[in-house]
């Protein structure tokens, strides 16, 4: 039985979202996340040239190719001062739909058939099966366990029952790390022993939390580079035994470190055409970066931010609001 619906390519993302809803009787949605707080900035937009428009885009780790697309997009198409028609390309950049055309299915067939990232806005409801399963990648160092973490609070502070999978068997500490965040959150914690199976801690918790009545499986995962080949596999093996199991895969979000810069592409492009992730986690926003990158990520790949990390505290996550991040890049702040 296949766990997820694709969208047909005659069908509109909002028929497509209805087929998907959540039953009456369930409340659980991937995207509802209302509790998070959103910070939008109270900045105005400075008065720029189009030489200094370019210069502070190409310090924001927007790239080359990005920069110039969105100034042309903001000559072309919008009216005002430069910094409003920056602000407004920069929107459209940030906000423009996915279809299914753009985000082809790549690789294995049981990953095609899954239907994970057709379009930006993914249902993330378990229609078939519950408990819905949520995985985290990225490569080393930028935040998965912490996202973890932050993930689980903000669920169980909506009434979600959460269960952890602690799939980063690679590192012995990336276990302990997260049984902490558990203990802390007072949530389960499904583990098994260092360099043993992730896929199979995976497949555990997805049992542990149907036969406990929870809605919902967090699963960190390791990091290592991503042009190790046996972490990609690894990660589609993950993948393919939790559309196996009990509960859905609903959500694959990718983390990246704001501060990686262009690297962030290159990382986006091997984590996407290996396991087609179906939204972003920028972190690491607190301190001076800019999180630019991620503007080329959406235009290459077609791939949305959903949430940011500000802070290393459990209740430092923020959905992602494309209006404030783009007022916030322009104005340097």
């Amino acid at each position: 039985m296949a766990l997820f619906k694709r969208r047909a390519k005659s069908q509109t993302a909002e028929d497509f979202a209805s087929d998907v809803a959540a039953p009456e009787d369930s409340s659980f949605n991937a995207l509802d996340n209302s509790e998070l707080e959103v910070h939008a900035p109270e900045l105005n937009l400075p008065t720029l040239t189009w030489e200094e428009a370019e210069e502070i885009l190409l310090q924001a780790d927007l790239g080359v190719a990005t920069t110039n697309k969105i100034v042309q997009l903001a000559q072309d198409n919008y009216s005002g001062e430069v910094s409003e028609r920056l602000q407004q390309a920069l929107l459209a950049e940030l906000t423009q739909p996915m279809s299914p055309e753009e985000n082809a299915a790549v690789g294995d067939a049981d990953i095609a058939d899954a239907g994970v990232g057709d379009f930006a806005e993914v249902a993330g409801v378990a229609t078939e099966a519950s408990p819905a399963i949520w995985l985290v990648v990225g490569v080393n160092g930028v935040g998965k366990t912490t996202t973890v973490a932050k993930l689980a609070k903000a669920q169980k502070d909506q009434g979600h029952r959460v269960v952890l999978a602690a799939a980063d068997t690679f590192r012995a500490a990336a276990i302990d790390q997260l049984q902490t965040w558990a203990d802390r959150l007072d949530v389960s914690l499904v583990k098994g022993a260092p360099k043993g199976d992730p896929a199979a801690v995976v497949f555990d918790a997805v049992e542990h939390a149907k036969a406990r009545g929870a809605d919902l499986v967090i699963a960190d995962t390791a990091g290592r580079m991503h042009t190790k080949d046996n972490l990609m596999e690894e990660l589609q093996k993950i993948l393919r035994v939790a559309n196996k199991s009990q509960g859905t895969v609903s959500e694959i979000l990718l983390v990246i470190d704001s501060t990686t810069g262009q690297n962030g592409i290159s990382q986006a492009r091997v984590f996407n055409e290996s396991v087609r992730p179906t939204g972003i986690v920028l972190t690491k926003l607190d301190g001076s970066s800019k999180g630019g990158v991620v503007v080329s990520v959406q235009q290459e790949l077609q791939l949305a931010v959903k949430f940011i990390g500000v802070g290393e505290g459990l209740s430092d996550l923020r959905q992602f609001d494309p209006a404030a991040f783009a007022t916030t890049l322009l104005c340097g702040a």
